[in-house]
């Protein structure tokens, strides 16, 4: 049956139809907010898969056509998914996997297809809002429904849901997902800022044109948002998302078909082998802990089900090897789990709030313009930075503009198989490698002094090993080869994922997990920024909720691992030695715009000359006399500016200012008309100023109202000092 609903809530109009389109699919949703509309289907296959996993798989599909466009390239048809699109499938996975029921094995598929876009559409949050409709209304076993809202700020305020004009031309830019209970995910990035400002000038000549008397100051704000902020953020999305889930729910009942009975797997172990694990194997299982706490592979736990496997009560019991592998998992869990919370110690040793051992190698490639290996624990990142020119940008097209786009800061993420040891081909980044290294630009991107900054840059990270938290050894390492490419930068940025282990009343929050932890915990989340506060948060809620208490004391003990990681990131900074003999350089410097003839040369020969030499490119402007050199070498960008300055020093001696008699009429040209009078050239091709006062014997509103540029007018020389000559109208106009 056909239904359609509407609903006005958290400064978002949303009209949903069901039962109209895609009726072969479990459910399906078409939903419509302005002139955005998406299409989400929800389909299950009716077998289980063998393993013990949910088989969840997402797509955000955008189509050319939404925008009224055809896509570019050679293949006139939507191919491989951009990175906007792979993001936002992964964050409507992480927003919806958690409601399923456990034990659930159905491989199902979401889909949301982009059909028709509005400029100004959270693209985001429509469609984790259309998804979790159609999965609602569906009769795969899910009965909640999901809502997502953005936060924005903008001069200290806090807005919900935000326009997408309105999002960039703030500070922040946090997104949360949740049921009417609890959050699930929550995204943050800070959202740098310039301030610009207009100084006057120290002393102004009345004579000068009044704009060159104001001098335009501009301020980089990174914009770090404080922990205390952020939990005030997101009591106001918790509010927000109950009351938009409590509607979805409440209208979306009336279309959401019956469930299916499917069976649900039993995941917990079975007890009888638990018992034999826990009484024979307890010592290989410590021993196998050590290892794990060294590597995410987790071979020593293969080891110890395979020397159980031919066990002679394996055998005769006809155990199963994942009955095996399940009971030894489970018995390692609660080794994991005991040892933290009852001896308030890790597996490695660790104090619960102590961060591994660190060690920092800056600029080790020569020929590379900045270098970091970056090594915490058994994780190990080696960071790149790469400058280039405009050129090098990397453009790509958002459905929601008109126009391309460039992106100027890229920062890829690559984790190859030999990093946890593992025999496997290296091939393109998928949805994590994509994800973690979003992550890390959203943490870095804030503290580009971009007023400073002339260039394209690319941070590459290369995973070496991993133990859990590589995405914060990215950030880590990818702030320190910012530094050591020379690039402009406000502060240095660390990151370090938190991890929370919870039984009951007690709990345990551990800093700087590793992979053990981060698997057998209840939560994990990864915060990034400055001693000042926050650039950016990642976090995925496995509880189903998080109280606002624990969350701060959670954030409180991030800080303080971020504060100890900056310390020792500013003392290898102090260390580190540019690269300059590879390093690019730009240099813009200003001279005499009479000169840029001089620099230019007869027929382009001298200018040609300075780029042949020195191996640069070299802009000039005419008008302001601004020249801006360009090259791959420092040493070399610094001796052609030189080169060109003194070929500017030189040329024709000064004119002598011509002395003009006082009183005495001359002719003169209006040159530039302004506000407070006229601008007359004189002969000997200096300028005179002629106030408003001095035009005509009636007050006038405008200069321009009685004088035009170009005219010739007759004046008296009134008073000479130096280059100040100050004129009035031999005969005033009537």
């Amino acid at each position: 049956m056909a239904c359609q609903f509407e609903f006005e809530m958290n400064n978002k109009k949303v009209t949903i139809e069901t039962g109209k389109v895609a009726r072969q699919a479990n459910g399906s949703v078409m939903l419509r907010s302005g002139k955005t509309v998406l299409l989400a289907t929800a389909v299950m296959d009716d077998k289980p898969i063998e393993e013990p996993f949910l088989p969840l798989t997402v797509q955000y599909i955008e189509k050319s056509y939404a925008a009224g466009k055809i896509p570019g390239g050679f293949v006139k048809r939507e191919t491989k998914p951009g990175d906007f699109e792979t993001l936002t499938s992964r964050l409507i996975d992480r927003s919806l996997r958690p409601l399923f029921p456990k034990g659930f094995f159905y491989p199902v598929q979401i889909t949301v297809m982009l059909l028709s876009v509005d400029e100004d559409a959270d693209l985001q949050a429509l469609a984790l809002d259309a998804a979790s409709a159609a999965l609602f209304i569906s009769d795969i076993p899910v009965n909640k429904a999901v809502a997502g809202v953005r936060i924005g700020r903008k001069d200290g305020r806090f807005t919900l849901n935000p326009t997408l004009d309105e999002l960039e031309e703030g500070t922040l830019d946090l997104f949360v997902s949740g049921t009417k209970e609890d959050l699930l995910m929550i995204e943050m990035r800070a959202i740098g800022t310039v301030e610009v400002e207009m100084e006057p000038g120290v002393a102004v000549d009345p004579l000068m044109d009044p704009l060159m008397a104001e001098e335009i100051i501009q301020i980089p704000h990174v914009n770090e948002l404080k922990e205390e902020e952020l939990l005030e953020a997101l009591d106001l999305a918790k509010k927000a998302i109950e009351t938009a889930a409590q509607k979805y729910e409440a209208f979306l009942s009336e279309a959401a078909k019956p469930k299916k009975e499917v069976e649900l797997f039993d995941e917990a172990a079975d007890p009888s082998i638990v018992a034999y694990v826990e009484e024979f194997y307890s010592d290989d299982l410590k021993e196998a802990l050590n290892g794990l706490a060294k590597s995410e592979r987790g071979q020593e736990i293969k080891g110890i089900v395979a020397k159980i496997m031919v066990d002679e009560i394996a055998a005769r019991e006809g155990w199963s090897e994942e009955a095996v592998k399940r009971a030894v998992g489970e018995v390692k869990r609660k080794m994991v789990r005991s040892m933290i919370l009852d001896e308030r110690r890790r597996a490695d040793g660790r104090r619960l709030d102590e961060v591994r051992p660190i060690t920092i190698e800056t600029n080790i490639l020569p020929s590379v313009h900045g270098s970091c290996l970056f090594t915490r624990g058994e994780t190990q990142a080696l960071v790149t930075c790469t400058l280039g020119s405009r050129q090098d940008a990397q453009m790509f097209e958002r459905i929601t503009g008109k126009n391309a786009s460039y992106e100027e800061f890229m920062v890829h993420y690559n984790f190859p198989g030999f990093s946890v040891g593992e025999a496997s081909r290296i091939g393109p980044p998928g949805r994590r490698e994509l994800g973690h290294g979003n992550l890390a630009k959203r943490a870095l991107e804030p503290t580009l002094d971009k007023t400073e900054l002339d260039a394209i840059v690319r941070l590459v990270s290369e995973i070496l090993e991993s133990n859990g938290s590589s995405s914060m050894a990215t950030v880590c390492g990818g702030s320190l080869a910012l530094k050591a490419a020379d690039v402009p930068i406000l502060k240095l940025v660390a990151g370090v994922a938190m991890g929370l282990v919870t039984e009951g009343e007690r709990y345990a929050i551990l800093t700087d997990i590793m992979g053990l932890e981060d698997h057998d915990g209840d939560m994990d989340f990864k915060v990034a920024g400055t001693r000042e506060g926050l650039t950016a948060l990642q976090m995925d809620i496995k509880l189903g909720g998080i109280s606002p208490d624990l969350l701060k004391e959670a954030l409180q003990q991030a800080k303080k691992a971020r504060e100890e990681i900056l310390g020792m990131m500013e003392k290898a900074a102090e260390k580190i030695e540019v690269n300059e003999s590879v390093l690019p350089s730009t240099e813009v410097f200003h001279i005499d715009p009479h000169k840029i003839v001089d620099v230019i040369g007869q027929a382009g020969k001298t200018i040609k000359e300075i780029i042949e030499k020195f191996e640069v490119s070299v802009d000039l402007d005419r008008k302001k006399g601004e020249v801006k050199v360009t090259g791959p070498n420092q040493a070399k960008v610094k001796a052609a500016c030189d080169h060109i300055k003194n070929i500017a020093a030189k040329g024709a001696p000064k004119k002598e200012m011509p002395k003009f008699e006082i009183g005495k009429p001359i002719k003169g040209r209006v040159k530039r008309i302004v506000d407070f009078g006229a601008f007359v050239e004189l002969p000997g091709g200096v300028d005179g100023l002629l106030h408003i006062s001095k035009i005509s014997k009636n007050r006038i509103a405008h200069p321009s109202d009685v004088l035009h540029e170009g005219q010739e007018i007759e004046v008296v020389v009134k008073s000479q000092e130096g280059h100040k000559i100050s004129l009035e109208l031999a005969k005033p106009l009537d």
